[in-house]
């Protein structure tokens, strides 16, 4: 039996994990549950929030608090508080699941160097349908080349605080690799007033955030005459927590290392 940390459990995706875990109760079971310290469901039993049923896991206000017994976190939180979580599972050995956005390069690299004594999967989007299209995207750059104007269009709830989002970004990222562009050199990120002709090695990016959109990401190859669009379409915030339940089953038997959903779903 996999024991799972779920930490930010009284958030709306939170929540979703707890639900998710005990959808899969033959395999795996929440362990430890974490909120922060100010919150009303501190020392309320998880289980009665996420899935109307006590599971016997009281929240906590942090790692090591009451019960600390896990196998692997999932982290879907902060890039400050997923720092903190970092640093608590590779001085314990533990395993970590990685959904948080927003990282700046200087802590994706402490993940990097953590990953060294620890297994890590990160991604910025744990649904099974956008690695598919994360793949799709890099065979339709290839085969279309420089010969399409690019652009990556994303919506999502009025409540997310980063844009674009990490996947757009992830999304840009796999485009412009393929083409062998640098996407901090050529990303363009939305338009006004009177420019100039687009440039072609550009890829744009636009961002739409409103009301309770779980998550929508369409990436837009136009050339002269047709356009290819691959869109996917999250209506569940179910997609991204049953994602990381995978990846927190495939992880636990890992050893030290830094993976991704790819990896998991052999992409």
């Amino acid at each position: 039996m996999i024991k799972v940390a779920i930490v930010g459990a009284a958030g709306r995706m939170g929540q979703t994990l707890v639900e998710a875990v005990s959808q899969n109760s033959n395999a795996m079971c929440v362990s430890v549950a974490t909120v922060l310290a100010d919150d009303p469901a501190l020392g309320v039993d998880i289980g009665l929030l996420a899935v109307g049923a006590a599971i016997g896991v009281e929240t906590v206000a942090e790692l090591g608090a009451g019960q600390s017994d896990f196998d692997v976190l999932i982290d879907f939180t902060s890039p400050e508080a997923t720092m903190s979580h970092l640093a608590y599972c590779q001085a314990n050995n533990k395993a970590m699941v990685i959904g948080t956005t927003g990282l700046s390069g200087e802590q994706q690299q402490a993940i990097e160097t953590a990953a060294e004594n620890i297994p890590i999967l990160v991604a910025p989007n744990m649904s099974v349908g956008v690695n598919l299209c994360l793949k799709l995207l890099e065979q339709a750059a290839r085969v279309l080349g420089d010969e399409v104007d690019i652009e990556i269009t994303e919506a999502h709830h009025r409540y997310k605080k980063d844009a674009p989002s990490g996947t757009a970004l992830k999304m840009g990222a796999v485009i412009a690799d393929t083409l062998d562009r640098d996407l901090e050199e050529c990303a363009v990120y939305g338009r006004e007033g009177i420019s100039e002709e687009r440039d072609r090695s550009t890829i744009g990016f636009t961002t739409i955030r409103a009301g309770d959109i779980v998550g929508d990401h369409t990436v837009t190859f136009a050339g002269l005459g047709e356009r290819v669009e691959i869109t996917h379409k999250a209506s569940s915030r179910m997609t991204f927590a049953s994602g990381a339940v995978r990846a927190a089953k495939w992880i636990a038997e890992k050893e030290s290392g830094l993976y991704s959903m790819q990896d998991v779903l052999e992409l």
